[in-house]
């Protein structure tokens, strides 16, 4: 008698990440990511003086060394520890603000996309509203009625951030609405807000997860922008923003003062951006290619 061998079964969660997997980009924006967000954690341990310690007036502006990986700044305190301590406030806005996102995001796009109606319409007016206000400029006015800060950039970002989270919700939601298992539940007498929360939301944690990844970026920006025009976080709190903005006044000459703050915030958000791309092309294979 033969013992048939059953195939082993894989799992979506399998073929999304071979298919992540087999995007370079994304694979290699993830080991930068990993490696950043390492580094802003563990800062402490790898550097070796604050933030703000001015350990080294005497040798103000030093150029990059063996001694000074990214130089010295001009009120003496180490480059490449600022470089550091700029992580963590870039990725903890980012953070933060995309998880803002997601929180206000996700009961628009669901109420709008299960009802419909006049639901669906006064969210999409507000979508509409948001989407033809500049970001950029809301932001500076409200930073600049605020006085700027950690927080309030947050909150900024968040207010401008929901919109693509909503929307991805709203069509995964419209899109699941008529389905079998929905219809059931509905017919066992579950309640909207039942439905919406163990059916619908579940079902759409793979936009839900891209848009959240997508939104860390679009906050960094926004917070470099705002502390680069002098409205965002504060001195002396390390921002890339605001030594960027500093370095320019020196550019002629001590170049590094501006071109490390700028490469370190351009290769944050390059990477960001390539790696959400390659998990909404793993998650959601038909979207890849567009």
């Amino acid at each position: 008698m033969t013992t048939e061998v059953l195939p082993l079964q894989r799992g979506p969660l399998y073929y999304a990440w071979r298919r992540f997997a087999a995007n370079r980009a994304a694979m290699l924006s993830g080991v930068v990511l990993l490696v950043l967000v390492t580094m802003a954690v563990f800062a402490p341990l790898i550097t070796r003086t604050g933030p703000t310690d001015q350990a080294f007036l005497t040798q103000a502006l030093a150029f990059p060394s063996g001694e000074f990986w990214f130089g010295v700044d001009d009120l003496g305190r180490d480059f490449f520890t600022r470089i550091v301590y700029g992580a963590r406030v870039s990725l903890t806005i980012g953070f933060a603000a995309a998880a803002c996102s997601v929180i206000i995001g996700i009961p628009l796009g669901a109420v709008a996309g299960y009802y419909g109606g006049r639901a669906d319409w006064a969210v999409m007016r507000l979508i509409e509203l948001f989407s033809v206000v500049p970001p950029l400029l809301a932001a500076m006015l409200l930073g600049a009625l605020t006085g700027g800060g950690f927080f309030t950039i947050i909150l900024i970002a968040a207010l401008f951030g929901w919109v693509q989270v909503c929307l991805l919700v709203r069509a995964q939601v419209k899109a699941f609405r008529e389905k079998e298992f929905v219809r059931a539940a509905q017919a066992m007498g579950a309640s909207p807000g039942y439905i919406i929360r163990r059916h619908l939301v579940p079902n759409a944690i793979s936009p839900i997860i891209v848009g959240f990844v997508l939104a860390i970026p679009l906050a960094m920006m926004l917070e470099a922008s705002l502390s680069f025009l002098g409205i965002g976080v504060p001195p002396p709190t390390p921002s890339w923003g605001q030594m960027i903005n500093t370095g320019m006044n020196f550019m002629y000459f001590y170049w590094f003062l501006a071109v490390f703050p700028t490469g370190a915030l351009a290769l944050t958000v390059l990477a960001t951006t390539l790696f959400g791309d390659g998990l909404r092309d793993a998650l959601d294979p038909t979207l890849k290619g567009r």
